[in-house]
C-alpha cells in the first residue's frame, strides 16, 4: 500500500477511534437533539448561512466517513431548516458525502480487492458498465438497504463518480423527503424506528420495484419498436425453427423435441456439422493413426529391438472416413426424426421475425411460421487475403480430408490448436512439415512453458517451427511454390508442395437473412446474456455466437438457447461461461480450465501457482510417458482453484476432475483426500494437491508438534 493510502487509512482509523472513544455519538442522539432544538434554532435565526454551512459540512463528514448518525442529522435538517430548505440541503449534502465515501472506498480498497478477486470483479465491472446506474437507482429507492454499504460496495466497481452522484441524488430524494418531513414534527417522534412504519417500508419496497417493472415495460416497448414493421402471424406452425445442424443445432432440436415442442431443423450440408465431418472426429481419427506410427518409431523405449509399420497414406485417410461413417448415425436425420424433430435438408432464410423460408435440396420451397428461431449456422475456416494464395492453391481443415496422396513438403500456416494438431499428425505420417506462425510462439493462448513443451516435441520429431514469420505473399518460382515471409525485417523464402491454412475460423453470417432483419453482427452475431439477438424471439448459439468455438460449448449454449426460446417470458437463464475447459490434442496433450498465468498477468489477478511434474509419476514412468506437468492456480492463502493447465499423456481426460472441482467449489484439500487408483495417471491430480498442501503446511503448529513428540520420548 502506498504512503498516501496508509496516511489516509490511518487518519480515518484515528477519527473512528476518537469517535467511539470519546462517545461523540451521544451528540447525535434523538433526545439530545430534542433537548438542543431551541438553542440550535436560535443559532440558525442569528446566523442562517453559517448554520447551513456548518450543518452541510457536518453531514458530508459523517456520510463520507460512514459514521453512524446520518438518519438523525436528516431529522435535524427538517427540525431546523424546515421541509423545503431541509430537503435541499440534506439532498446535496448526503449525495456529496456518499460520493466521497465511494471514492474513499475506491482509493483505499479497490486495488486490494482487484488483486484478490480480480477475475470476479471483471464480471461485476462488466455488469456495472451495462446496468450499474439502473441497479444503483433501485437500491437507493429502498431504505432497508444501508446506504453506507452501497457507497462502499460501488467504490469497488468502475462506475463513474459523476454517474454515482446524479443517480444517488435522484434515488435518495424520496427517503430524504420522508425523514426531513418527520424532522419538522420532531416533538412527536419517540424513536427513529417509528419513522418508517411497516406500511411506509412496504411503499418504499414497491417504489424500489418500480424501476424493475419500468424496465420490463421499456423492454416491451423496445421489442414492439423492433417488430413494428413486421406482421405477426395469428398462429404458428412451429414452436421453434433451428438453422444449422451442427452441435448447437442438434442439441437445440433435441431439447425442443424432448419437451414436446414442435421443432424443425434445417441443415444445408451434412448433419453433425464441422465436428463430425471436418473437425473433431476426423482430426482425432487421423491423430490416432499418426500416434500409432510414433509409437512404432519409439520401439526402443518399450524394450523392442526394432519395429516397423507399412502403410499407405490413402488407406489412413480412408480409415478416417470410416470412423466418420461409423459415428454418423448418432447425428443422422433418421435418429432425430425418430426423436420427433422435423429434419429438412436444404437452405433456410429468415424472412420475418416469425417466418422462415426453406428451400429443400429438390428445389421445393415452403414457408414456416414459428414462435422462436435459433441460429446455429456455425463457422468456416478463415483464409487470409495474402497475395498469390489462390495461385498456389491451399487446403483448409474443411478440405484436407480429401487428400489421398501424401502432401510432400507441407507448409502449415498458423500456430493455433488446429494448425498444431494437423502439423504433428501429418509429420508423423511422413510429410516434411514447416509450421509458420507470425506471433512469438505457437499456442499463444497458453502459458509460455506449455508452448515451449510442445515446440520442443515438434523439433524432436523433425518439424520446422518458424515463429515470428509474417506471411507476405506466395509465388511460383520456376515451377516451385514459395512463401515469402517477413522475419524481423528480413525476407525469408520457404518452399513447399502443399499449403494448409489454419489461421482460425470465421462465423457464417450471410445467406440466411440477417441483413433482411437488420440483426447486428461483428465477428459473430451480437447477442445478450440470454443469447437473444435484437429480436427477443431470435437466438444464436455455437460458433456463430461465440465467444468460444468448441463443440462442447456449442452444446452448452444450445441448452440455454432452447430453454429460453421455448419458455421465455415464463423463465429464462443467462448463459454460464464460468467453467469452460478445452484441449489441444497434440503430443504432449494440452488441457486447460479457467485461468492460466498469462491471463492472470494480463488482468492483474493475484494467484499462487502450484506445479507437479508428471516425470515423477509411477504410471507415466511405466508407460514411457514421463513428461509434462500439472499446474494449478489458486487464490493466495485460500483453497480455491482459479484455473488448471495439464500438459502430458491424456491431459484432456485428467482435466475433468478439476472441471468438476471448479464447477462445484471443491478445493485441493478434498482432491488430496480422495482415493485415486494406483498406478494411474489420475494420481497426478492428487499429487498436485499434495504439493499445494505442503506449501501451506502450518509450520508453527508443526514446530509445537515436534516438541510434543520429543517430550513424549522422554
Amino acid at each position: 500500500m502506498s504512503v498516501k493510502k496508509l496516511s489516509l487509512a490511518g487518519s480515518l482509523a484515528l477519527l473512528l477511534a476518537l469517535w467511539f472513544a470519546l462517545d461523540l455519538g451521544r451528540f447525535l442522539d434523538l433526545q439530545t437533539l430534542k433537548d438542543s432544538q431551541a438553542a440550535i434554532e436560535d443559532f440558525r435565526s442569528a446566523r442562517p448561512w453559517l448554520a447551513a454551512g456548518l450543518y452541510f459540512a457536518l453531514y458530508v463528514l459523517v456520510t463520507a466517513v460512514s459514521l453512524p448518525g446520518a438518519a438523525l442529522l436528516t431529522l435535524a435538517g427538517g427540525a431546523v431548516f424546515g421541509l423545503l430548505w431541509g430537503t435541499l440541503i440534506v439532498s446535496f449534502a448526503s449525495t456529496v458525502g456518499a460520493t466521497l465515501a465511494m471514492l474513499l472506498s475506491r482509493f483505499l480498497l479497490r486495488d486490494w480487492v482487484q488483486a484478490r478477486f480480480g477475475r470476479h470483479l471483471a464480471a461485476i465491472d462488466d455488469g456495472v458498465r451495462r446496468e450499474g446506474a439502473f441497479y444503483l437507482f433501485t437500491l437507493r429507492l429502498v431504505p432497508v438497504v444501508p446506504f453506507f454499504m452501497i457507497n462502499l460496495l460501488f467504490g469497488l466497481t468502475t462506475l463513474p463518480a459523476r454517474t454515482f452522484f446524479w443517480v444517488s441524488q435522484a434515488g435518495m430524494l424520496a427517503g430524504t423527503v420522508v425523514y426531513v418531513n418527520a424532522g419538522t414534527q420532531l416533538a412527536q417522534i419517540d424513536s427513529l424506528s417509528g419513522i418508517l412504519s411497516p406500511a411506509l417500508l412496504a411503499s418504499f419496497v414497491l417504489l424500489g420495484l418500480f424501476p424493475l417493472i419500468a424496465r420490463r415495460v421499456l423492454d416491451s416497448i423496445r421489442a414492439r419498436r423492433v417488430y413494428a414493421q413486421w406482421q405477426r402471424p395469428a398462429r404458428f406452425d412451429r414452436n421453434l425453427v433451428v438453422i444449422g445442424g451442427g452441435s448447437a443445432g442438434l442439441v437445440t432440436a433435441y431439447i425442443a423435441a424432448a419437451v414436446k415442442a414442435k421443432v424443425t431443423l434445417v441443415e444445408k450440408h451434412k448433419l453433425g456439422g464441422d465436428c463430425l465431418n471436418t473437425g473433431c472426429v476426423p482430426s482425432k481419427a487421423l491423430i490416432r493413426s499418426a500416434r500409432f506410427l510414433s509409437h512404432v518409431s519409439r520401439a526402443g523405449e518399450f524394450g523392442m529391438s526394432a519395429a516397423s509399420a507399412d502403410f499407405r497414406f490413402a488407406e489412413v485417410m480412408e480409415r478416417v472416413q470410416r470412423v466418420v461413417r461409423t459415428i454418423e448415425p448418432h447425428d443422422s436425420a433418421e435418429r432425430y426424426r425418430g426423436l420427433g424433430v422435423d429434419v429438412v435438408q436444404g437452405t433456410a432464410r429468415i424472412v420475418t421475425p416469425w417466418e422462415v423460408e426453406i428451400t429443400a435440396d429438390d428445389g421445393s420451397t415452403r414457408r414456416l411460421s414459428t414462435r422462436s428461431i435459433v441460429i446455429a449456422a456455425g463457422a468456416r475456416p478463415c483464409v487470409p487475403p495474402i497475395p498469390g494464395i489462390e495461385e498456389v492453391g491451399y487446403l483448409t481443415s474443411d478440405t484436407v480430408w480429401n487428400l489421398r496422396e501424401a502432401p510432400g513438403r507441407l507448409l502449415v500456416l498458423g500456430g493455433g490448436p488446429i494448425g498444431a494438431e494437423l502439423t504433428q499428425a501429418f509429420a508423423r505420417l511422413g510429410a516434411r512439415v514447416t509450421q509458420v506462425e507470425r506471433g512469438a510462439r505457437i499456442l499463444p493462448r497458453e502459458d509460455e512453458d506449455v508452448s515451449q513443451a510442445v515446440t520442443a516435441r515438434f523439433a524432436a520429431e523433425g518439424i520446422d517451427v518458424l515463429t515470428g514469420h509474417d506471411a507476405r505473399r506466395f509465388i511460383i518460382d520456376k515451377g516451385e511454390k514459395v512463401l515469402i515471409a517477413d522475419h524481423h525485417g528480413s525476407a525469408v523464402r520457404i518452399p513447399f508442395d502443399t499449403l494448409l491454412v489454419a489461421v482460425g475460423r470465421t462465423a457464417n453470417l450471410s445467406g440466411y437473412g440477417l441483413d433482411t432483419l437488420g440483426i447486428p453482427t461483428g465477428r459473430t452475431i451480437a447477442t445478450n446474456a440470454w443469447l437473444q439477438t435484437n429480436y427477443p424471439n431470435i437466438y444464436a448459439a455455437g460458433d456463430v455466437a461465440g465467444p468460444y468455438q468448441f463443440t462442447h460449448t456449442a452444446a452448452h449454449q444450445a441448452w440455454y438457447a432452447a430453454v429460453n426460446a421455448l419458455f421465455d417470458p415464463l423463465k429464462k437463464f443467462k448463459a454460464d461461461y464460468r467453467v469452460i475447459p478445452w484441449a489441444t490434442f497434440v503430443e504432449p496433450e494440452v488441457a486447460r480450465v479457467g485461468l492460466n498465468e498469462l491471463e492472470a498477468r494480463e488482468h492483474g489477478i493475484a494467484c499462487e501457482v502450484t506445479r507437479y511434474g508428471i516425470d515423477d509419476l509411477d504410471r507415466a514412468i511405466a508407460d514411457s510417458e514421463a513428461h509434462g506437468f500439472v499446474k494449478v492456480l489458486t487464490e493466495p492463502g485460500r483453497d480455491r482453484i482459479l484455473g488448471v493447465t495439464i500438459v502430458g499423456e491424456h491431459a484432456a481426460d485428467l482435466i475433468a476432475e478439476y472441471v468438476l472441482a471448479m464447477k462445484h467449489g471443491i478445493g485441493l484439500n478434498k482432491i488430496l483426500g480422495t482415493i485415486h487408483i494406483y498406478p494411474t495417471l489420475a494420481e497426478a491430480n492428487k499429487y498436485a494437491a499434495g504439493e499445494w498442501k505442503r506449501a501451506h503446511a502450518p509450520q508453527k503448529l508443526l514446530a509445537w508438534v515436534e516438541r510434543f513428540h520429543a517430550w513424549r520420548r522422554g
